[in-house]
């Protein structure tokens, strides 16, 4: 049996069950009495295992996650929310934001990937958006330099961070893809 989850961003499902998890305990609790503000009945975690403990325990309707947490990768939370209710919704959070890392959690599961820091409203509205609905243009896109440093990044993962295979792949020797990889990410 499948869950209908489309409803408007001004009413919330019967089912409005959310588990927040981030390692960032002052922002975890920020976040859940914000979430619960909103109406919904909130959970939270500060670790994969405590997630994935909750989740074992009662499966929510939505999710917000941390990408990297202390004891592991958030998606292995999202992985045992889809294997354990496929019609929740979740999103992940990330200061680490990269292209690949948010297509690796979209093809795991999540329906959103937002930077930190992002609001309340912002994640209620990625949760509460329809199925299919596009995002509204960027109102600071990416520059050109972000963009290159993004591909790089993609390829590299895709490649099992294996330089020099990514190297290889690039067509870019690689000494100058390590520093490349050292450096932070353009603005």
């Amino acid at each position: 049996m499948t869950e209908d989850l489309s409803f408007r961003r001004d009413e919330l499902p019967e089912d409005a069950s959310l588990i927040v998890i981030d390692d960032d305990r002052p922002f975890l609790q920020r976040m859940s009495r914000a979430m619960e503000g909103r109406g919904f009945v909130v959970r939270s975690a500060s670790s994969v295992a405590e997630g994935i403990e909750l989740i074992r325990d009662s499966a929510p309707a939505f999710m917000v996650v941390d990408m990297r947490l202390e004891d592991g990768n958030g998606l292995d939370v999202i992985s045992e929310l889809v294997r354990l209710r496929p019609s929740a919704r979740s999103i992940v959070l990330t200061g680490y934001g990269n292209i690949a890392t948010a297509v690796t959690a979209v093809k795991m599961g999540a329906i959103d990937y937002l930077a930190k820091p992002a609001d309340a409203d912002d994640v209620t509205d990625a949760l509460l958006a329809p199925p299919n609905a596009q995002a509204p243009p960027p109102e600071n896109p990416m520059s050109a330099d972000r963009v290159r440093w993004e591909h790089i990044q993609r390829v590299y993962e895709l490649c099992n961070r294996n330089v020099s295979e990514t190297a290889r792949r690039l067509n870019m020797h690689r000494r100058t893809l390590q520093r490349i990889l050292a450096k932070r990410a353009p603005k």
